[in-house]
């Protein structure tokens, strides 16, 4: 039993995503710490903020914890505004990303272990287990007599959640009330609009919780704003989340707290607190996301047309990848699906700035490289890319979720067609080809580009 001493509080105020500052007793710990819009270099803060970057970097934490290496979650570009004394606190089975926040200068960079203790002046910090360990973590925090759940990104097992019940009473959850369907929107012609009722799983957790306060937390972003991604990629909103939780537990208030706003909390209330000054909301606040299915994708030449032309020596580069690397690759790659046991012919088509596409066949042999094609062996799969994606993923790290592939957007013979229906979206050859075997590519290409700055004279 956790008791909280009147008058004891904790101030929490949201950065953006999973971000977070706790401040108790002149202690100031930051969770998830990116301090960038767009992030991940297509993804808009929603509602809209900018960041005052000159504040930030007078900022002083007493730590930082980052929760998994996503790039919206563990983002160089925006530790770089940190004084490098701040002891950095990552979750990460990877030694690499240990290394890349040391090269940009931190001297303290801990890892993080599951249900180990971290204590920082008041606050002890507890990273819990997530459905999926080999990335994600969550963090009980607790100070003051208070005990607050940070759950990210993550999904809860059973014995994670029956570990949690024991750890109560609970006093906020921060829960991530957002599910993505950013697998989906690859292949839409595939897939079927989301349900707009929340996860099943959801709501006996959080009632197993019981939370006093629960927080819709992480995803609050969209894309480009020609983007189709922003009605198709989030179905839930703030008002079916608190309309659905405030139902099942009565004795639970549901707080939507949006970038820089700030509240303290103590054993008996909640107060509104100053908002972080450095986080500076821009127009309407109380905005909600709009769901509409699959929302009539449009084709991937006509999504193609809206970003800049490679550079002629940029263009080679893709083409020389597609030509000549990734065939190799796919050969060095572990397989691990049942549909590319057989030989494949695969489609991939590039688009340009002028929606121009340029096909590229390969005949894929379990186990083999990637062979050109040129034989009228009927299609197994097909991927289309505007080219300037395909190159931010080479370069620059992009993600998956920024790209805009779209995978077997066809119709094939009735035999693939039936094969198609166990095969996973995932496998994709391109997908696996770019990042099967590759962690930190984003971090990596930050890392480059802050490394490569002019030092001052």
């Amino acid at each position: 039993m956790h008791q909280a001493a009147p008058g004891n509080t904790i101030t929490i105020s949201r950065i953006l995503h999973a971000g977070y500052v706790m401040a108790c007793e002149g202690t100031r710990i930051a969770f998830d710490t990116i301090f960038e819009n767009p992030f991940s270099r297509n993804c808009h803060a929603f509602p809209d903020l900018r960041f005052d970057h000159e504040a930030i970097r007078r900022q002083r934490f007493d730590a930082v914890f980052i929760s998994h290496f996503h790039d919206d979650h563990c983002s160089l570009e925006s530790l770089d505004l940190l004084d490098r004394a701040t002891p950095i606190h990552i979750y990460c089975i990877f030694d690499e990303l240990f290394d890349m926040v040391r090269q940009l200068g931190f001297t303290q960079v801990h890892p993080l272990r599951l249900d180990v203790p971290v204590t920082v002046g008041p606050f002890q910090v507890i990273p819990r287990e997530a459905m999926d360990a080999d990335v994600d973590s969550m963090f009980q925090v607790k100070a003051a007599g208070l005990n607050v759940l940070n759950v990210v990104d993550s999904w809860i097992d059973d014995g994670t959640l029956a570990q949690l019940v024991q750890e109560g009473p609970w006093d906020m959850v921060l829960w991530p009330f957002q599910t993505m369907r950013e697998i989906e929107v690859l292949a839409p012609s595939r897939s079927t609009p989301a349900p707009p009722t929340l996860p099943e799983e959801w709501i006996p957790q959080l009632q197993a919780l019981a939370p006093r306060y629960v927080v819709p937390s992480s995803c609050q972003f969209l894309q480009e704003p020609w983007s189709w991604y922003n009605r198709a990629f989030f179905p839930i909103t703030y008002a079916q989340f608190a309309r659905e939780v405030g139902a099942a537990l009565p004795a639970a208030q549901v707080v939507r707290l949006d970038p820089s706003r700030s509240v303290q909390l103590d054993a008996g209330t909640l107060r509104p607190a100053p908002p972080l000054d450095w986080v500076i909301p821009i127009g309407p606040q109380d905005v909600d996301y709009v769901y509409e299915g699959n929302a009539a994708p449009p084709p991937t030449a006509d999504i193609a047309r809206h970003f800049a032309p490679l550079a002629p020596d940029q263009f080679a580069r893709v083409l020389e990848y597609c030509r000549t690397t990734l065939p190799a690759k796919y050969g060095e790659i572990d397989a691990a699906s049942d549909y590319f046991d057989q030989p494949r012919i695969w489609r991939l088509s590039l688009l340009d700035h002028a929606g121009q596409a340029t096909h590229f066949r390969y005949r894929l042999e379990p186990g083999g490289p990637a062979r050109l094609d040129d034989s009228d062996a009927p299609l197994g799969w097909t991927t289309e890319i505007p080219a300037t994606k395909l190159y931010g993923a080479l370069e620059e790290g992009e993600s998956l979720t920024t790209m805009y592939l779209r995978i077997n957007d066809t119709v094939f013979d009735a035999a693939t067609e039936r094969d198609l229906e166990d095969a996973d979206v995932v496998d994709d050859p391109l997908i696996r080809c770019l990042f099967s075997d590759t962690f930190g590519a984003y971090q990596a290409a930050q890392l480059r580009r802050l490394l490569a700055r002019s030092l001052p004279e």
